[in-house]
């Protein structure tokens, strides 16, 4: 399907109008519940040509979820025959693709859209969101689901301009490059490389692994689902609900663990080294990869293969600092030099610059990066004082380490569905929060933070370089959906239309 000329005619007159940033499961499920609720005046801005977030972008080989298939999807849109219980990015992507064509929102994208900026006018209660190839949109309410894990991060490596062979990041994966004899470094250890260095390992000839800090990694229980386990699910949908509850509660109940009691994840910390020690013949192998921080305090990664990989004889496991890139190789702080064809980076992504690379104008020209300069922060992760019907989809301090991400973002869609049906009075003009409730909310954020395992002394991507965790939640997922259940609008300023607004 051509969509480029299909989706430039999204409604956009109708008070009031919506435009959405992003397809990722944010994106998508703000765009059904807005169905749902009769709201049909939405138009969702697209950087690519497909929908599915970060599951598009990450091709990488190996590339799965963490989360158990049937909670890491909607719970208005049950999937009956996951193929197995960690879904692989193939499958995940495909479901996002089948509910974008279920629920009709072909009609309201505009792909190849990225934003460039948005800016807020007070006088007239509208946002103007401008696009990279010009296009300008006028919205009463904006909606950015860019997520977190959405622009990747690459190391400063001096020399890297220099290098001859071929560099790429995991999440821009390169497929039409054979990997097949050659010689590769991997610069990273995190999520992304313990997927898919168990894949390619076998492939290359020598594969250099630079690992600046080793990773906590237990078991993943994962195996593919029965054919008579599947017919159950759609068989009898209480089934499948069951299931999706046991997860729930399963998963939930780690939260203590990662919030106030770091010591029930020693069990963890038991699994990895029993594991290490069964699979990792080279005893300096099995000594670097070890982590010397707490568990939970960096993510706890699970997988099945990775110390297999580890104990290749053509892996190598670098822990020495990368000095400089040469033409054709890697040189080490100890003077070491690696020759190597290709790099590639499993450096994750720049997880705390919410709503980069867009520049957002607030109210009075307020520049959102100058109101985060300390770190973000948003009232319940959605709203920015200064920055009125602006509501952000997993947004500061709603990132997840027990559980899954689609469950906080339909808590986060509720709430800002009950604030675009206030803003469809023709009476108020735009809603601010309060910059009180926001500095008490967030204050109170940080405070409960202090007791997690997060602040155990670790650097991780949760935190900024001034070690403020602008990224996690500090609680149980159904605490923070009875905090976003209902919209009190003792938290906003309700600025009322007047005749020369709306003239």
């Amino acid at each position: 399907m051509n969509t480029e000329n299909n989706h430039n005619t999204a409604p956009h007159n109708t008070t009031p109008h919506i435009v959405i940033i992003g397809t990722g499961f944010g994106g998508l499920g703000m765009a059904i519940q807005l169905k749902n609720a009769g709201i049909e005046s939405f138009t969702i801005l697209e950087k690519a040509a497909s929908v599915g977030g970060t599951w598009r972008d990450n091709t990488y080989p190996g590339a799965a979820c963490d989360v158990q298939s049937h909670l890491y999807s909607y719970s208005f849109e049950p999937k009956s025959d996951w193929s197995r219980k960690f879904g692989l990015q193939p499958e995940i992507r495909s479901y996002m693709e089948s509910c974008a064509t279920k629920y009709r929102l072909h009609d309201h994208i505009r792909f190849n859209q990225e934003v460039e900026s948005a800016t807020f006018d007070k006088e007239s209660g509208l946002w103007s969101i401008r696009t990279k190839s010009g296009d300008t949109l006028e919205a009463h309410a904006l909606v950015s689901a860019t997520g977190q894990l959405n622009q990747p991060a690459y190391p400063n490596l001096p020399g890297l301009e220099t290098f001859q062979g071929k560099v790429f990041h995991s999440a821009r994966w390169d497929h039409d490059y054979d990997l097949a004899g050659k010689r590769v470094a991997v610069v990273g250890t995190g999520a992304s490389a313990i997927q898919f260095v168990p894949e390619i390992v076998s492939k290359v000839s020598e594969l250099k692994l630079f690992q600046r800090s080793a990773a906590w990694v237990i078991p993943k229980p994962d195996r593919p689902f029965t054919g008579f386990e599947q017919w159950l699910f759609e068989a009898l949908p209480i089934a499948d609900r069951v299931y999706r509850s046991l997860i729930y509660w399963k998963n939930e109940s780690r939260a203590l663990a990662f919030t106030r009691y770091g010591f029930l994840l020693n069990a963890f910390k038991w699994q990895a080294k029993q594991l290490a020690r069964k699979k990792i013949k080279d005893p300096v192998k099995r000594a670097k990869i070890i982590p010397d921080y707490p568990v939970g305090c960096k993510r706890v990664l699970i997988s099945n293969d990775w110390y297999d990989a580890i104990n290749q004889d053509n892996l190598d496991l670098v822990t020495d600092g990368i000095e400089r890139i040469e033409e054709h190789a890697i040189v080490t702080r100890d003077g070491s030099r690696h020759e190597v064809d290709a790099i590639i980076y499993g450096t994750g992504f720049k997880a705390t610059d919410f709503l980069a690379p867009m520049t957002i104008s607030g109210l009075d020209g307020l520049d959102l990066n100058q109101a985060w300069k300390d770190g973000a922060e948003a009232y319940k992760g959605l709203c920015v004082s200064g920055f009125p019907n602006l509501f952000i989809l997993y947004g500061p301090n709603t990132n997840l380490a027990h559980s899954s991400i689609v469950f906080m973002l339909e808590s986060q869609i509720r709430y800002v569905t009950q604030c675009i049906k206030m803003l469809q009075d023709p009476g108020l003009r735009y809603m601010n929060v309060k910059s009180e409730r926001q500095d008490s909310y967030a204050q109170q954020i940080q405070d409960r933070l202090k007791g997690s395992v997060w602040e155990a002394g670790c650097t991780s991507w949760y935190k900024t370089a001034s070690g403020k965790n602008t990224n996690n939640w500090p609680g149980f997922t159904f605490s923070y959906r009875l905090m976003t259940s209902s919209l009190d609008l003792q938290d906003y300023e309700l600025q009322p239309a007047t005749e020369a607004a709306g003239a």
